[in-house]
């Protein structure tokens, strides 16, 4: 499966790799190959980090954590603390390194360095200004959360070329049967 960049943080991307939580789920870290190719999915590392069964479930945890914390957020509910030191203690890791190369962008490190980068970006969000911009995908089974930035705020879909152009289009049939 391909994987999706549309959440506007990276933070609520990780989260977004488990998708349909309220119904049947779809997990897009199901194995430890598939953790190594978000993380260059997701342009954090040029390489493929080695991930471990442990590694996953550590990935798993932060992914979330961060989607409760968001969702805590969202509704305006206390930040549960052990969730808080999840992403704190994934966060205080050195993040992955960024360096101008002979080619350009060259981007290192190991697992431990892609999920720093991640939850410093939860962190950055969950911790400022934006964490009131944070919302849910209208469209079901969609659970993906999002940064709503467009102009008026009143986003609804999580893309609009998937769950939105799907929910436009059902309502438009259900005009034309109404």
């Amino acid at each position: 499966m391909n994987f999706t960049f549309i959440s506007g943080n990276l933070g609520l991307d990780l989260a977004g790799t488990l998708g349909h939580r309220r119904g049947e789920r779809i997990d897009l870290l199901a194995t430890p190959a598939d953790l190594a190719r978000w993380t260059v999915a997701a342009g954090l590392l040029d390489v493929r980090p080695a991930v471990s069964e442990g590694d996953l479930a550590e990935a798993r945890a932060l992914r979330e954590a961060i989607y409760r914390l968001a969702s805590a957020a969202r509704t305006g509910s206390a930040l549960d603390p052990a969730d808080r030191e999840t992403l704190n203690a994934a966060a205080r890791h050195a993040p992955a390194g960024v360096l101008l190369g002979e080619r350009g962008v060259e981007r290192g490190g190991d697992l431990r360095a892609a999920l720093s980068s991640t939850a410093r970006a939860a962190a950055e969000l969950l911790g400022g200004p934006q964490a009131g911009l944070i919302r849910e995908c209208e469209a079901a089974p969609c659970t993906r959360l999002y940064v709503d930035a467009s102009h008026r705020r009143t986003r609804r879909w999580c893309d609009m070329r998937g769950c939105g152009n799907r929910a436009k289009a059902a309502a438009f049939r259900a005009r034309q049967h109404g």
